[in-house]
C-alpha cells in the first residue's frame, strides 16, 4: 500500500537528525536561509525559555536559523517585551503588509511571516511548549535539507508507537481523531498516515507557502495539508517523531470552537474540489450550552474562516522579492 511506503521512507525519529554540526553542513552547502516563527496572543510565561533555548542552541553553538521572529496577534501581556528581551525580532501583525489590513488570528500570523521573514525554509513553532528542546526545529528543517524533493514536515508526539521501551500510551489529539482523522478517512485516506494533522509545528519551503490560501484561524492547518497534497501528492511531505510536547490543555468547550472552524475550511476545500455540493450557505454561528441552576443557557459563538489568498499575489509581496 501505498500509505505503508510513504510510512517506511518518509516518517523520521528527531534522534536520526542528532548531528547538528552535519545537518549545518548540508545548509550552508546549499546556501539555504532558515526562519523561525512563533506565533504568539499573551504567552509571557513561556516565550522567553523557547527563545533562550532556539538562539543559544541553533544560533549560537550551530548556526542552523538565521532568524527568529515573534509574530503576535496582540498581547494584552508582556508577550513582546519578553520576547525582545531575550533577543528575538518581534512583529504586531497588524504592522505587517498594513495596506491588507489586520485579521485577528494564527493563521493571520503564519501569514503576515511569510513577507516578514527571508528564510528559504520557514519553521513554524507555538508559543506555549514548557518541554520545548532543539529537535522542535532541527527534527523538523532536517528532511527538507537532506530530502530535496519534501516540500512539507509535520511534527508528531506522544503517540501509540511501537519502541524497544516498549508502547507509548496516549492517543491522538481529541479534535484530530474524533474529527480530522475521520474527515480524511472519509475523503483524503492518504493524509490518514499524518500522525498529527492539526500539529502547530512544521517547517515548510517558502515556494510552498507562497502558493497556498492561509485561512486566518483554526482551520490553517487542515486548510495546508489538503491544498499540498492536492498539488504535489503525499510523497511532498514527511513527518517527525518528536517524542513528547508539554502543553496547556485546552477545555472541551474550546476544543467545540475549534472544531467548528476546521469544519468550515474542510468543507470549503472539498467544495471547490468538486467532491462535495454546499447546496446553500452553511451558518457561521456555534450554538453550545450549559446548565446554571436550573436554567439551560445558550452561547452563540460567530466564528467565519475567512481566507488570505496566496501571498504570492499581493502587491506588496511582489515588490519585496520578485524585484
Amino acid at each position: 500500500m501505498k500509505i505503508d511506503q510513504w510510512l517506511e521512507t518518509n516518517s523520521f525519529h528527531h534522534s536520526e537528525f542528532w548531528d547538528v554540526r552535519q545537518l549545518v553542513a548540508e545548509k550552508e552547502k546549499q546556501n539555504l536561509k532558515i526562519s523561525l516563527c512563533i506565533p504568539t496572543l499573551n504567552e509571557e510565561k513561556t516565550i522567553g525559555k523557547e527563545i533562550v533555548i532556539f538562539r543559544s542552541e541553533l544560533m549560537s553553538r550551530y548556526p542552523l536559523i538565521d532568524e527568529i521572529a515573534v509574530i503576535d496577534s496582540g498581547s494584552k501581556d508582556k508577550t513582546l517585551e519578553v520576547a525582545a528581551n531575550f533577543g528575538a525580532d518581534t512583529y504586531f501583525s497588524g504592522d505587517i503588509l498594513p495596506e491588507e489590513g489586520f485579521k485577528r488570528g494564527k493563521g493571520e500570523n503564519l501569514w503576515k511571516a511569510i513577507h516578514q521573514l527571508n528564510g528559504d525554509i520557514i519553521v513554524y513553532v507555538d508559543a506555549d511548549i514548557t518541554n520545548i528542546h532543539p529537535r522542535f526545529v532541527t527534527g523538523l528543517v532536517a528532511p527538507l535539507i537532506y530530502q530535496p524533493q519534501t516540500k512539507y514536515v509535520k511534527a508528531f508526539y506522544d503517540r501509540p508507537l511501537a519502541f524497544s521501551q516498549g508502547i507509548r500510551p496516549s492517543g491522538g489529539g481529541r479534535v484530530t481523531e474524533i474529527l480530522t482523522r475521520p474527515l480524511f478517512s472519509l475523503f483524503f485516506p492518504e493524509l490518514t498516515a499524518l500522525m498529527q494533522p492539526l500539529s502547530g509545528e512544521y517547517a515548510v519551503r517558502r515556494e510552498v507557502l507562497e502558493e497556498i490560501a492561509f485561512p486566518i484561524g483554526y482551520g490553517v492547518e487542515i486548510s495546508h495539508l489538503i491544498d499540498v497534497y492536492t498539488r504535489w501528492g503525499l510523497y511532498a511531505f514527511a513527518q517527525t517523531d518528536l517524542d513528547k510536547r508539554v502543553h496547556r490543555n485546552q477545555a472541551t468547550r474550546d476544543l467545540g470552537k475549534m472544531a467548528f472552524g476546521i469544519l468550515q475550511s474542510f468543507l470549503n476545500r472539498t467544495e471547490q474540489l468538486g467532491m462535495i455540493d454546499v447546496k446553500s450557505d452553511v451558518s457561521k454561528i456555534l450554538r453550545q450550552f450549559q446548565v446554571n441552576g436550573e436554567v439551560i443557557e445558550q452561547n452563540e459563538i460567530t466564528i467565519v474562516e475567512e481566507e488570505r489568498p496566496p501571498i504570492k499575489t499581493i502587491k506588496g509581496y511582489q515588490d519585496k522579492f520578485f524585484r
